[in-house]
Order: structure tokens, then C-alpha cells, then sequence
């Protein structure tokens, strides 16, 4: 690639990934030497000492920059907001566990240029592609991952192989626009801004070499998992149910769930019968939705400690008329339609669905 007039901005969202970070950061500045860079680091409160490293490397070189953030988190929140501070008018991003490689950076820039697209995408999945840093299990879960969500989006990316990958270089004055409309608690940046997009970004994918992690742990967990479910289904929606709407349904039917254990449990084991084991189970279940929210739904605004129990007193409260509404209606609907305990609890858990949801969210987590 020649040197070219373009002001290039690469961001890097980290989170405790001081081991891997300068390397990655001393890779760039020797790969673009000449070039007019700035490097972006987005770092979510690590713990480990990488914004005390970034500062310092800040005072001995102007073209990197640290967004230290406190209070704000998440990967794709991060990338978005190193791409709406960037002043130049291409924007890379790369993973900063060092699986992904800085000469790859090189040559999607390059790609790009020649070819005058809006968006150029690492994919771990084309056929020239080589993927050693994910095991089988892993590998297996991505490709799975990648097709489910192909299809919730535009026919115009069924040819695209790696919609969940965290490698890519745009536009800025074509994809910003987009940038600024994406959900910061999606599962991952690219998915959402092809879904906000609806088929109008020019895009073409080159292969990635991903490389095995040396330093530092996979930030994968079970709120990612989640995270993927309720991207999906927010796709699939077209955007049109809120993200949050989605998971606190996703968290009611773990919570249909316990309630039917519980009283089924109390009626068949302990000879309870239906209408007093029914508010014991709502109740219960009630608790468990909250926990589940707070650890899910809600992990932004993550409440802990006292104002954990706080919070699920605050939970019971605001959920108190719409249990007695579950219980009164579940009762009436068992004595009065019918006696069938499956359908009479299900009514009621349909109808207090809304309100929990508006209610709590509000008073409870403050959003």
C-alpha cells in the first residue's frame, strides 16, 4: 500500500489485556510507519494495569489516545465510542487478545482503497482462512452462531462467512451515520451494524490468520451466550422490540419455569393443593426473575451488596400487584374457566409480563 493522504484511526477496546496490548500497539506504529495514524484505546477499568500503560505511552507518542472508562462497558459500547471520537476518515478495529494480526490490519486498508467498499471484514471462515486460536467445541459454536444470525438479516449479507467477527476497517463518512444508531449492549459491534444497516453497506470479507491467545483469559462467558439470543431475536424483530424487552422475557420464562417446579413440587411430593402453593411459587419465582435481571438483563447497572437486597425488596414491591393480578387471575382462571393448573398459571404470568418489565426497569434499575 502506498502512503496515501488518508487519516487512518484504529481503535482498540480493551479490558485487562496489558500483556498483549503494547506489543500490538508497537506492531502498528512499526507496520504504518510514515502513515497518519491515531491509535484509540478504549479501556473498560482494567484491573490489571493497562490504562496506566496506555497514558504512558500516550506522553511518549500523540497519536495514541486513551477513553478510559468508568461506569460504561462492553465491546461493542466500546468500539462504538472510539469510532465516533476518531477524526479519520478510515476506521479499523481489531481485538486487542492478540489473535488477530496487525499485518492482517495492513491489508484490509489496502482492500479498502482498491476496492472502493464500504466495509472490509476479517472472516476466521473463508476458505484461506486459518483458525488456530479456537478449539473444535469453539470453532463449532461460532460457525453455528454465524449462520443462525445470517439469517436475520438482509438477504444482500447471506455471502458474508464471519458476521461475528471483531475485525473490520470502514468508511467513516459512509458507516458512521450507522455507527451512531447501534444498540451498545448488542452482542457484537459488526452484527449490529449490519442489522441497522438493512442490506446498504458495500461489503467484502478477506481471510484472517487467527492466531492463539498468549496472554490474558477469553472474556466468553454465559452473559455473551445470552447476549447472542437476544441479539437474534432483536434482528429477527427488525429492531422493533427493545433489547432489554427481549431478555427480561428470556429471564420471565426461567422464572414460568421455577414457578411450575415449585408448585408442582408442593402439590405432587407435599400434598399442598394448588391455590396455596400458588403464592409461595409466584413469590419464588418473583426472586428468581430479579436475580437473573440483575445478573443479565440489567449487568450494567449490576446491583451488589446492600443495595442488591435493596433492589429486591424494591422488586417484590413493584411486583406486588402484578402477583396478586398472577395469583387472582391463575385462581379465577383454575375456578372459573378452567381447572387446568398449567393453562391457569400461564394466564396470569402473560398479563403481569408488561408492567414488570416498564415498572422494574425504571424503579429498580433505573433505566
Amino acid at each position: 500500500m502506498q502512503n496515501t493522504n488518508h487519516y487512518i484511526s484504529i481503535i482498540l477496546p480493551t479490558l485487562n489485556e496489558v500483556d498483549n496490548i503494547s506489543l500490538i500497539i508497537k506492531k502498528i506504529i512499526n507496520l504504518f510507519n510514515g502513515f497518519l495514524i491515531e491509535i484509540i484505546v478504549v479501556d473498560d477499568a482494567s484491573i490489571d494495569g493497562t490504562s496506566t500503560l496506555i497514558k504512558k505511552l500516550s506522553q511518549e507518542d500523540n497519536r495514541i489516545r486513551l477513553i478510559n472508562r468508568h461506569g460504561r462497558n462492553g465491546l461493542s459500547s466500546a468500539i462504538k465510542e472510539g469510532s465516533l471520537s476518531a477524526s479519520g476518515d478510515l476506521i479499523a478495529v481489531m481485538d486487542t487478545d492478540g489473535q488477530h494480526q496487525v499485518e492482517s490490519l495492513y491489508e484490509a486498508i489496502q482492500e479498502l482503497l482498491i476496492s472502493d467498499k464500504d466495509l472490509i471484514i476479517g472472516s476466521r471462515f473463508l476458505n484461506n482462512s486459518s483458525i488456530k486460536g479456537l478449539s473444535d467445541k469453539r470453532k463449532k459454536g461460532s460457525s453455528i452462531a454465524n449462520k443462525l444470525a445470517k439469517y436475520s438479516l438482509s438477504k444482500e449479507y447471506l455471502k458474508l462467512t464471519d458476521i461475528m467477527s471483531g475485525f473490520m476497517v470502514f468508511r467513516s463518512l459512509r458507516v458512521l451515520k450507522l455507527v451512531e444508531r447501534i444498540d451498545v449492549n448488542g452482542f457484537k459491534f459488526l452484527f449490529e451494524l449490519l442489522s441497522v444497516s438493512n442490506g446498504t453497506l458495500d461489503c467484502k470479507e478477506i481471510p484472517l490468520n487467527f492466531l492463539p491467545r498468549k496472554f490474558g483469559e477469553s472474556k466468553l462467558d454465559i452473559a455473551i451466550v445470552w447476549d447472542f439470543w437476544v441479539s437474534l431475536v432483536h434482528s429477527l424483530s427488525k429492531r422493533l422490540v427493545p433489547r432489554k424487552a427481549i431478555s427480561f422475557a428470556f429471564v420471565g420464562i426461567t422464572g414460568l419455569l421455577v414457578q411450575l417446579s415449585i408448585s408442582y413440587s408442593f402439590m405432587w411430593f407435599l400434598g399442598f393443593n394448588f391455590q396455596n402453593v400458588l403464592p409461595i411459587a409466584v413469590i419464588l419465582a418473583a426472586t428468581s426473575n430479579y436475580l437473573v435481571n440483575n445478573w443479565l438483563t440489567f449487568r450494567v447497572k449490576r446491583l451488589r451488596n446492600k443495595a442488591l437486597f435493596i433492589g429486591l425488596l424494591k422488586f417484590l414491591m413493584v411486583s406486588s400487584l402484578p402477583i396478586i393480578a398472577n395469583v387472582g387471575l391463575a385462581s379465577s382462571f383454575y375456578n372459573l374457566i378452567s381447572p387446568n393448573t398449567l393453562l391457569s398459571q400461564l394466564a396470569g404470568i402473560i398479563v403481569v409480563f408488561i408492567w414488570n418489565y416498564a415498572a422494574s426497569s425504571k424503579l429498580v434499575w433505573n433505566t
